[in-house]
């Protein structure tokens, strides 16, 4: 059977690794920017921001705790849009639903570039709002559940498989190894990438992010042409 890139005909390229190691990238770039450009707060990281949250709630910083419930809650509202408008537009013609999700994601990081320092509040919402509807829309590599946005699954889930093939030596299972672990370092590399670029020329660097999803955006017509 023919192939691109280890995508088969009836594999999406949703799920392909090419597509994927895009997702990742941006995933990485986008916490890294609002930490290190908008009051290092994480836009994925979700966890991070539970954590920080209820220490200041606990010590009576609640307007630094509002800075971190407010991205946790603009997480949740992302997931519910992406899951409706699966829900709605799953079986649309013109553009695959996720195409739908990655152009509003693109969007909305477009429009953050825009904002200045007096609202970080609100760019860092919105990195959310995006992240959230990206890591609900896309949640398989090679077929494997994964988490493009964010590393603890991923780690769990690779060191898992890695156990496992240790026991029983199946190329299957390596395989799923190595797509967690290169999810996780690609996840990296924008992150690193993303960090610095932050640091030195400030918060429109968050279209470079954009630049990513345009890429995955185009590569998702290839299931159609190919």
């Amino acid at each position: 059977m023919k192939r691109f890139s280890g995508l088969t005909r009836q594999q999406q390229m949703s799920e392909a690794f090419i597509n994927n190691a895009f997702l990742a990238v941006s995933g990485g770039f986008q916490d890294a920017y609002t930490y290190n450009t908008r009051e290092e707060v994480f836009s994925n990281a979700q966890t991070g921001n539970v954590v920080l949250m209820s220490q200041n709630f606990m010590t009576g910083q609640w307007g630094t705790a509002l800075r971190y419930l407010i991205p946790i809650l603009a997480f949740a509202a992302g997931v519910l849009v992406a899951e409706r408008v699966s829900e709605r537009y799953r079986y649309a013609k013109r553009l695959h639903w996720r195409q739908g999700i990655l152009l509003l994601e693109i969007l909305i990081l477009f429009l953050v570039g825009f904002l200045p320092g007096t609202f970080n509040m609100a760019a860092t919402a919105l990195v959310s709002f995006a992240c959230a509807m990206q890591v609900q829309a896309f949640r398989k590599v090679g077929g494997y559940s994964y988490a493009s946005t964010m590393c603890i699954g991923n780690l769990r889930s690779g060191m898992a498989a890695l156990s496992v093939w240790c026991r029983e030596k199946k190329p299957e299972q390596l395989r799923q190894v190595k797509h967690y672990f290169g999810v996780i370092a690609l996840f990296a590399l924008g992150a690193g990438i993303g960090g610095n670029l932050s640091l030195h020329f400030g918060v429109r660097v968050i279209w470079g992010s954009c630049l990513l999803l345009l890429i995955s955006f185009a590569l998702m017509f290839v299931e159609k042409t190919e």
